[in-house]
């Protein structure tokens, strides 16, 4: 419960005050966004949290699929589900009990094959949709965060009345509903089966898991049953979570055994305990009473040569789906890509994302840079990406813009998609450059005096010029600007804007401005 709330209160973070340090301290111990990080280390730099996946797959060969049970935040978030529904089932004299459920092989291990297909073919789409930690992330950041500030807000206003100030009322930022729809359909599937079921989700669904279980099977230390012990009581099988203990047959699938520990508590005769894995049976562990007659046949399925196929299988393909991937991905990258073209139209990307197909390629939508965003710039998308970059952050700079000085998103993603930055690089990273649509702007269309563009441009690439008469008329220099939205958030035309910023396909420096240009409004004069 721990990694539970300490990962989830980044999420939920109202003050924007937690250090930098601690989202990293949190993240790198996820599977997903640590081997994603490790390919950005090969190309841009050495990071110590990139090796996070390789003390996971350590402690799994080691005492099997523990990042499940205590490392997930998303594991330990079914988990509270489990323990509050057995908590209402007992208060109305109804206990929880699991039963065993056979493996789901085939539908686990295609997902898992069709997954490394997608991860190899250059596309996170389905990896983020699946992915624990990112889900996790989109149900804190994109439903419980905003309720949560609401909640915040009406105490803040219950304490106004009463003269108290002790919290201050936020804003909560406007969301496209329909980039909701997928974690609050996700969410509802989570809770109804963690409720229902425990961990399947974790064992038929996630592809985290079942590459865990498929190493598992390796790992030193196992549950297993004490067969001269165990009286077929049932006690651990209705407590297991994972509905991997066959009692009948005195087995336990330990690919889907995620560490609980449950059935070892629930076990009062030490017929089920946990360790040190061999390769045969002590004589005493023999089963002393004769099996039923089908036992054979039903053990003929998981012999050692049938494991053994089964990996090789599993492996076998998702290497030769990968290669595969990328081979396609070099030559579409050869032919220039006309897909992400189509998709760059108007769209920017996060600084430090270097360009619209890096940020596709590793970014996994967990959404922890919307929430620590402080201007709140950052948002989920629907289609703005299209339809295989759906969920993946989007500058929205029709409700706010980014910060000049401001480089909070590149300090806490965990995939590598937004690498860091300086605040000196960070001013000079063109993200989008400015394009002046002069038919929609007040000074033409009214005839009044506005500036509202270049007043909030830090850069001053949008400067006013005379246009008829006293009124003047915005004009930009590309070559300075950074695209960080200010002009266009401060625009009052609406719905179409006369000054708008153009994402760009790969991010460029821009020029530094002349001093004489800031000279006009100083840095500490801005109003962020």
């Amino acid at each position: 419960m721990a990694m539970l709330v300490a990962v989830g209160f980044l999420f939920v973070d109202l003050s924007g005050r937690v250090p930098s340090a601690w989202f990293k301290s949190l993240t790198w111990l996820q599977l997903i966004p640590s081997l994603l990080q490790f390919s950005q280390t090969l190309q841009h730099g050495l990071a110590v949290t990139a090796y996070g996946f390789v003390v996971i797959l350590l402690l799994t060969l080691v005492f099997g699929r523990v990042y499940c049970s205590y490392l997930c935040p998303l594991g330990a978030f079914k988990d509270l589900l489990s323990w509050f529904s057995a908590s209402v089932r007992s208060w109305r004299n109804k206990r929880l009990r699991f039963r065993f459920a056979p493996p789901q092989t085939k539908l686990r291990y295609s997902i898992l094959l069709v997954v490394c297909f997608s991860l190899g073919s250059g596309s996170l789409f389905l990896v983020s949709l699946l992915d624990p930690y990112s889900n996790f992330g989109r149900f804190f950041s994109d439903l419980f965060r905003p309720l949560y500030m609401l909640c915040n807000n009406g105490l803040s206003r219950l304490l106004e009345a009463f003269g108290s100030y002790a919290l201050y009322p936020v804003t909560v930022a406007k969301t496209n509903p329909w980039a909701l729809v997928f974690p609050a359909a996700m969410l509802a599937v989570v809770v109804w089966l963690a409720v229902q079921r425990g961990r399947l989700y974790c064992n038929t669904v996630c592809p985290v898991g079942t590459l865990l279980g498929l190493i598992s099977k390796a790992s030193l230390y196992k549950i297993r049953f004490n067969a001269t012990a165990c009286n077929r009581c049932g006690n651990c099988v209705f407590v297991c979570k994972a509905q991997c203990i066959d009692v009948k047959n005195k087995e336990v699938d330990f690919s889907r055994c995620v560490g609980c520990g449950n059935c070892l508590k629930a076990c009062d005769k030490s017929g089920i305990r946990y360790s040190l894995a061999r390769k045969t049976k002590r004589p005493e562990e023999l089963e002393t009473t004769q099996t039923p007659a089908v036992a054979p046949q039903a053990l003929a399925g998981h012999s050692p040569a049938a494991d053994i196929s089964k990996r090789r299988f599993v492996w076998g393909g998702a290497l030769c789906m990968a290669a595969f991937g990328r081979l396609s991905a070099a030559e579409d990258s050869k032919k220039g890509s006309s897909r992400t073209a189509v998709l760059a139209s108007h769209v920017a990307t996060p600084p430090g994302s270097l360009a619209l197909e890096h940020f596709m390629g590793s970014c996994t939508a967990c959404h922890l840079c919307v929430s620590a965003c402080p201007s709140g710039v950052l948002k989920p998308s629907f289609l703005e990406y299209g339809f295989w970059g759906m969920l993946l952050p989007f500058m929205d700079f029709g409700t706010s813009f980014c910060n000049y000085e401001c480089t909070r998103c590149t300090e806490v993603c965990p995939n590598g998609a937004i690498l860091p930055l300086s605040v000196e690089k960070k001013r000079l990273t063109q993200i989008g450059i400015v394009r002046f649509e002069k038919e929609n702007c007040v000074v033409v269309t009214e005839g009044t005096s506005c500036g509202a563009c270049s007043e909030h441009c830090p850069t001053k690439a949008v400067s006013m010029v005379p246009y008829e008469g006293e009124l003047t008329l915005p004009e930009t220099n590309p070559d300075i600007c950074i695209g960080c939205g200010a002009c266009e958030h401060a625009c009052p035309v609406t719905p179409y804007k006369a000054i708008v910023v153009d994402g760009l396909l790969r991010h460029q420096e821009a020029q530094k401005p002349k001093e004489e240009e800031l000279e006009e409004k100083p840095l500490e004069a801005f109003p962020f």
